[in-house]
């Protein structure tokens, strides 16, 4: 199954100082080649700060954009990993050695892979 690991934080790597970066940008070095060599890792990326985002949407065919996230939070959107785990608990095992979690919170969710899904997007006919 995959699973979205999405990293949740109070401080961006932006808010950080040089030093606390660039240790941070370390530990992710180090998990990242983990998880590759693992075989758990099929995608990741860091995100802007909020205030780089922009929040769409569309009522009545009508498009409207608001700067920044769509709800007031202290903690913000940051990055996320995609993964390939057996099940739950191991999606759990390897999320849990995301350095962000130590910082913030890590949100597990399992990715839709059902037919209907599937089909909705393309990726099989």
């Amino acid at each position: 199954m995959k699973y979205l690991c999405l990293i949740c934080a109070e401080t961006v790597m932006e808010g950080m100082s040089d030093d606390a970066a660039a240790k941070h940008f370390d530990e992710y070095t180090e998990f990242t080649q983990a998880i590759r060599d693992s075989g758990h890792y099929l995608s990741c990326n860091r995100l802007l700060p909020a205030n780089a985002a922009i929040t769409l949407r569309v009522r009545g065919g009508k498009v409207s954009i608001t700067d920044g996230p769509f709800a007031e939070t202290k903690e913000q959107l940051v990055g996320y990993y995609l993964i390939e785990a057996d099940d739950l608990n191991e999606a759990i095992q390897v999320a849990a050695r995301i350095p962000g979690a130590k910082l913030g919170c890590v949100e597990i969710r399992p990715v839709a892979e059902d037919p209907k899904t599937l089909e909705a997007l393309g990726l099989v006919k």
